[in-house]
């Protein structure tokens, strides 16, 4: 049986003459998801586009989403057309090992923003694509059944028949009254199931983006001083300063959103409110999101976390109330922010989010869609644009081909080595040549850099050079009687790790007393924590054989 994964975002193919489409891409549950989140690696492959025409001939907006609905799910039944066929009689496919198998495709997840999965599942907007929760209880913390898969399918059945009949029948349902949807005949499908979590529509400019407005509402901390709190944050690797405040930007992305939630709570931890209401409860609350999100995209998931999970979803819903009682909210029946509840079945049974994240069908479709409409200069755009693909996607399938028979005399007549745990990626320290400051004096170690243990620290590391079969207590001893004959030393105020793979920067420590630039004006010091495991303990490390330095 093999797994298989559609995935569509309606996306604006063009600026000017505002033409959309939805492309749909596909892939399968067996490939590694090193390989399949990777769009170097190509198993992501684009296999159409669903064009989204105005239907201007149509009156009525409820008539021509009706329409639209319709042509989705028609081209749909047309792209996954051999999936019910081969689905239930089976086609020999080779497998990795080179063994023919008859293989078995089944539709197994979709992967949408909420607009496409309730256009898949055939439900409304303002309900919850995968449960019958009524619509005014989204906010609440309860868990609703499943939409009953069997129940609907018979619904669409009845659309062969009585007009008035079929929707009558789709309105006690709770579904909207499309002609024969996609995975009607699909074998061994539910779709109401197969709807999988969305980090970057769902969490990032979904939950995050709605968090980021209660905060910055005027009622609870007001956008001034939230930008104000954002220009006086100090700068640290890997972390994302906002000069100017986060108020302020426009079409945040996803990876904006990702570098906001890292500082987030740090923003709003001392802030007061200007009502004098405690901001405990803002605080749990925010916290909670955060771990929700960073729990939710864990490689790998176990029992344990799963119920961490939960519990910060519940930590959340119990302190959600402080943003209604400040005014910044007046319900919660969001439905993104009801899909939480959904995370934990669905990471049980399809596997971490990372497998289904609309990242990769972005990251695919800048790389691939938008480079072919720039190719394009036919009126055709959608014709052009196909056919581009299909070229290029036969010279990377050549590539491949070129790169697998390179390979393979490569390792022909190389005995195989058994696989083992992965290993840490081996770094390299990497020093600028001349120090920062070429002679600081003991002194102002202490002031400026706050290294009041230098000297004990430099002569215990002396004596251990010197003497390294010696017990730690004579060792102490002998650093005691060590006499350093200079005052000063140089100093490097950043130490850059490198990757002994690709010679890549990956993480930098930065040292620097408070100074003043060529203008007169302070530049505020910066020390960051670095924790160094030591081989021996003694001065110069903790007991556990650690030394930290802050």
């Amino acid at each position: 049986m093999i797994p298989v994964i559609l995935s569509s975002d309606k996306t604006q193919l063009t600026v000017f003459r505002g033409k959309s489409a939805y492309p749909v891409y596909i892939t399968i549950g067996n490939i590694p998801k090193e390989i399949r989140r990777k769009p170097s690696r190509h198993a992501q492959l684009l296999i159409g586009y669903i064009p989204v025409t105005k239907l201007g001939g149509l009156t009525g907006e409820a008539a021509r989403r009706r329409a639209l609905a319709n042509i989705f799910h028609y081209c749909m039944r047309t792209i996954v057309a051999p999936i019910t066929s081969y689905g239930e009689v089976g086609i020999p496919m080779m497998s990795g090992d080179g063994r023919w198998r008859r293989c078995h495709p089944i539709f197994a997840a979709f992967i949408g923003d909420y607009p496409e999965q309730t256009l898949v599942a055939c439900t409304y907007s303002g309900q919850c694509p995968k449960c019958v929760v009524p619509a005014d209880q989204l906010g609440e913390y309860l868990r609703s059944p499943l939409r009953n898969h069997i129940q609907v399918r018979n619904t669409f059945l009845l659309a062969d028949g009585e007009v008035h009949a079929f929707h009558a029948a789709c309105r006690g349902a709770g579904v909207k009254p499309v002609f024969h949807p996609f995975w009607e005949n699909l074998p061994l499908t539910d779709i109401f199931i197969s709807i999988t979590p969305d980090i970057l529509h769902q969490m990032l400019q979904g939950v995050v983006k709605h968090l980021i407005s209660w905060l910055t509402s005027s009622s609870v901390f007001g956008p001034e001083r939230i930008d104000a709190q954002c220009q006086v944050l100090p700068p640290n690797h890997h972390i994302r300063n906002f000069p100017n405040g986060i108020t302020t930007l426009s079409r945040i992305s996803g990876q904006e959103h990702k570098d906001i939630c890292r500082v987030l709570l740090g923003l709003i931890v001392d802030l007061p409110l200007p009502s004098r209401q405690v901001t405990s409860r803002i605080v749990r609350s925010v916290s909670a999101l955060l771990d929700f999100l960073y729990l939710a995209q864990l490689p790998s998931q176990t029992t344990h976390t799963l119920l961490r999970l939960e519990d910060a979803l519940d930590r959340f819903h119990r302190n959600k109330d402080i943003f209604i009682d400040l005014g910044a909210r007046e319900h919660f029946n969001i439905p993104k922010l009801h899909s939480l509840l959904h995370y934990g079945v669905s990471i049980s049974l399809f596997g971490t989010t990372d497998n289904y994240n609309t990242e990769q069908t972005e990251r695919l479709h800048i790389d691939l869609a938008k480079d072919a409409y720039r190719a394009s200069n036919r009126k055709d755009e959608y014709q052009q644009m196909t056919t581009w693909l299909e070229r290029r996607e036969k010279v990377q399938q050549h590539a491949a081909f070129l790169e697998w028979r390179r390979r393979a005399g490569q390792e022909r007549g190389r005995t195989a080595k058994p696989i083992g745990a992965p290993r840490p990626v081996p770094r390299s320290v990497k020093m600028t040549r001349d120090p920062s400051a070429k002679a600081v004096s003991f002194d102002d170690l202490a002031r400026r850099y706050g290294a009041v243990d230098f000297q004990d620290v430099l002569a215990d590391f002396i004596a251990q050079i010197n003497y390294p079969d010696m017990s730690a207590a004579a060792r102490r001893t002998r650093a005691a009687d060590t006499l350093i004959p200079f005052r000063g030393v140089p100093v490097f105020h950043k130490i850059k790790f490198t990757s002994n793979l690709t010679s890549d920067i990956i993480d930098a420590v930065h040292v620097r007393p408070e100074q003043r630039d060529k203008h007169g004006r302070i530049v505020p010091s910066r020390f960051d924590t670095v924790i160094i495991q030591g081989s021996a303990p003694g001065r110069m490390c903790g007991n556990d054989g650690e030394f930290y330095l802050s």
